[in-house]
């Protein structure tokens, strides 16, 4: 089994920065996307940002410019910096990655468990 922890969010003033983190862990051969989706109060989950393994990059138009993700192939782990934040940034963040295992054949897709990020006007 994988599991995809993550950690760094918080309340954070409207314009203000965090620092997601999200760590992958089990019996892991490799990890080819990794990414973060977001979901607020009645709507539906929607993708932030992907990269790639080879650090090729997808940002989601509302975002562009305010996000950076990177990733850590040595630690399995991806990050999201968010500076100048807005209130309509306020939703629960989902770590994904794409994870090849001793027990699978191919990659499948995993998620973490959410991290609330509450950004005040």
């Amino acid at each position: 089994q994988v599991q995809l922890v993550e950690s760094g969010g918080g309340l954070v003033q409207a314009g203000g920065s965090l620092r997601l983190s999200c760590a992958a862990s089990g019996r892991i051969i490799s990890i080819n996307a990794m990414g973060w989706y977001r979901q607020a109060p009645g709507k539906q989950r929607e993708l932030v940002v992907d990269i790639s393994s080879g650090g090729s990059t997808n940002y989601a138009d509302a975002v562009k410019g305010r996000v950076t993700i990177s990733r850590d192939n040595s630690k399995n782990t991806v990050y999201l910096q968010m500076n100048n934040l807005k209130p309509e940034d306020t939703a629960i963040y989902y770590c994904y990655a794409r994870v090849q295992t001793w027990l699978s054949g191919s990659h499948k897709g995993y998620w973490g468990q959410g991290t609330q990020v509450t950004v005040s006007a």
